[in-house]
């Protein structure tokens, strides 16, 4: 069944609930790399409770499902992230229960063999006073779902990188395992899992999902610059241009403009720019 753009449209998803607990905040930081030196005082605050735990602000974007996208005329199978823009209206805490409003915002036709973009919007807030925690802007590729006869709308202009060389770097390894991992963080999809399925969808291998790409950006923004402060970061965005292969060594790089830190990744090994126009928004 080819993609309805309208039928797409019109979907909505309101009152999703979504509780996690302080095991989820600490999973997350595990499965994005956090605390592979068990002696770090630092990074130990993100994956223990003893010190008070921390919550990486990027946690935020595993908390929706999207459910209500799941028979919407897609092939599922062949559906990777394209972009995901995140704002913190306040730090999440250790642990809680959200209300997450969805809906699409766009469906845009890039043609027949190219694909369809479309994009999410999901608001959350506090169940018990309904106060705004974070919005999400998402953009997920059906790389086999193009030529419906859409409107062929572009996306939006990309942050633009400095074109001075990177003030910053940090290097992160990731681990053979590292996709089995993070998908314990709620996204099951077999392309990052099963070989069989991934060669399917014509990768050599299970991928490391966008998000987990994400969440390693965003350590390292908070390492380099932040100094392990949570609540310095407010917004955090980036387009997914390449998969990364578990075992890749990610180098992320970074420009600081006073509270604007422009940020690409590449994988180290294969010279691939996996993650790029990235940019974070500093308190």
């Amino acid at each position: 069944m080819p993609i309805d753009p309208a039928h797409l449209q019109a979907l909505r998803d309101r009152g999703e609930r979504a509780a996690y607990a302080d095991r989820d905040v600490m999973l997350y930081a595990l499965a994005i790399g956090m605390a592979r030196d068990p002696l770090d005082q630092t990074e130990l605050r993100y994956v223990t409770e003893r010190a008070g735990l921390r919550v990486l602000p990027t946690f935020a974007t595993i908390l929706p499902t999207l459910g209500f996208l799941e028979d919407c005329g897609w092939d599922f199978a062949h559906v990777v992230h394209g972009a995901e823009r995140l704002t913190l209206h306040r730090p999440p805490g250790p642990s809680g229960e959200l209300l997450l409003d969805s809906r699409v915002t766009r469906v845009a036709d890039k043609g027949e063999g190219h694909g369809a973009a479309v994009e999410v919007e999901i608001r959350a807030t506090r169940s018990g006073d309904g106060e705004p925690v974070f919005t999400i802007q998402r953009t997920l590729i059906a790389r086999r779902d193009g030529g419906f006869g859409g409107p062929r709308l572009p996306l939006p202009p990309p942050h633009p990188l400095p074109s001075r060389k990177p003030d910053l770097d940090c290097r992160t390894g990731t681990r053979p395992d590292q996709a089995l991992l993070y998908r314990l963080c709620g996204d099951r999809n077999p392309l990052h899992a099963d070989p069989a399925a991934a060669e399917q969808a014509g990768f050599g291998r299970p991928i490391l999902h966008g998000l987990a790409t994400l969440g390693i950006a965003c350590h390292a923004v908070l390492r380099t610059i932040c100094e392990y402060d949570p609540t310095l970061i407010t917004a955090f965005d980036g387009r997914f241009t390449a998969p990364v292969v578990p075992g890749d060594t990610l180098v992320t790089e970074m420009w600081q403009d006073a509270d604007i830190v422009s940020f690409r990744v590449r994988a180290e090994e294969r010279g691939v720019l996996v993650l790029n126009h990235g940019r974070c928004q500093l308190a």
